[in-house]
């Protein structure tokens, strides 16, 4: 086994994104992000790769943009209302089907909001956030290991299926500090080959890499074959964790990030006074488990949802009885925070026993 550093999550995935062959990153400062940018400006540079603080958002997005059209893997991050900053360009590289992986460690919002955690941006990441009929895959850690993990991991992805990949963090996982194995670096020479790059070899056919399609049925088609690929996603990609209760489940909370780690304390409350409650975890908010949750509805007990945000993840939660016609929407209940507020064990547990009538 690796030997174990102490490292913010933010530092976890800059290190993890070198490891994983980054060869570009483009970011603006911003707060709670900024250990991201501080870090990857010393240590691309010390790998003779490329950063580069860009004029703004807007600025640093079209730069991954052209960096991975180019064939290098690209990252850029930020925090909520960078991001927002970033959504045309994301737009344009699920259109133009540009590999990239973005980091958004969230604050709250909406506006400057505060910087403060959050997990507001929920529908933003899983709804696709700019313009026009895309998704991204979007992975959420709950830990300062899976930051390193993950980060690793979503260059795969992207790369794999030719589609942005999101890590969402909010800034409570970005901030604190924990063990973490780093992932082994990757040899450059040994990562996928992009074939469909523009690149800079001279014998070969011209390649244009576009997002724009004057044909109304041209467009569609493409984007057709896009949502294919997303198909594709959701069978192979789904993830999520499941922690039963202590005997059978009366009650199953649900909740990602920093929140499920809340989660998790409340669990331990409930067991000593005797209420067994399950956690599910979604670890890809995009696509999310929908027919993993849907068959713990099955079981007619209740949900607990638990978010940062004022009901955004509930929505999914509700989503997923669908796949259980039978399951009653009434048994659906949202415990959730607002402007960086985070919600505390003792708060969940008093929510567990209201629900339960006890």
């Amino acid at each position: 086994m690796s030997e174990k550093v102490l490292m913010k999550g933010n530092e976890a995935i800059g290190e993890a994104a070198f490891r994983a062959g980054c060869r570009a990153y483009f970011g603006y400062p911003i707060t709670p992000q900024n250990e991201i940018a501080a870090y990857m400006a010393s240590r691309m540079l010390d790998g003779d790769r490329v950063f580069i603080q860009a004029e703004s958002e807007v600025a640093a997005i079209n730069m991954v943009f052209g960096a991975s059209s180019a064939g290098a893997r690209a990252m850029t991050s930020s925090s909520s209302p960078g991001i927002s900053l970033k959504q045309e360009g994301m737009s344009y590289a699920a259109g133009a089907d540009i590999p990239l992986v973005l980091v958004n460690v969230v604050r709250g919002g909406p506006g400057l909001g505060s910087i403060a955690p959050s997990q507001a941006d929920y529908f933003q990441s899983t709804r696709g956030g700019g313009h026009g009929d895309y998704y991204c895959l979007v992975l959420a850690p709950k830990s300062v290991q899976e930051c390193a993990d993950f980060t690793s991991e979503a260059f795969d992805l992207a790369d794999k299926y030719r589609i942005p990949v999101i890590i969402q963090a909010d800034g409570m996982i970005g901030q604190m500090m924990e063990a973490v194995e780093l992932p082994p670096e990757r040899d450059l020479a040994s990562l996928p080959a992009r074939d469909w790059a523009v690149g800079f070899r001279r014998q070969r056919e011209s390649r244009h890499i576009t997002s724009i399609h004057l044909v109304p049925e041209e467009l569609e088609a493409i984007t057709l074959a896009r949502y294919k690929r997303y198909e594709e996603i959701k069978l192979r990609e789904t993830r999520y964790e499941y922690v039963p209760g202590s005997g059978e489940d009366e009650i199953t909370l649900v909740a990602y990030g920093t929140s499920a780690r809340v989660c998790l304390g409340a669990k331990q409350l409930a067991h000593a006074a005797g209420i067994s409650a399950g956690l599910f975890r979604p670890v890809t908010l995009w696509p999310f488990p929908y027919a993993a949750l849907g068959k713990i509805a099955g079981s007619g007990k209740p949900l607990l949802t638990v978010e940062m945000s004022l009901g955004q993840l509930v929505e999914d939660v509700k989503l997923s009885l669908l796949e259980t016609p039978a399951a009653d929407k009434r048994l659906v209940h949202l415990l959730g925070h607002s402007g960086g507020v985070i919600p505390t064990e003792e708060e969940v547990f008093a929510k567990i026993k209201a629900v339960l009538g006890k």
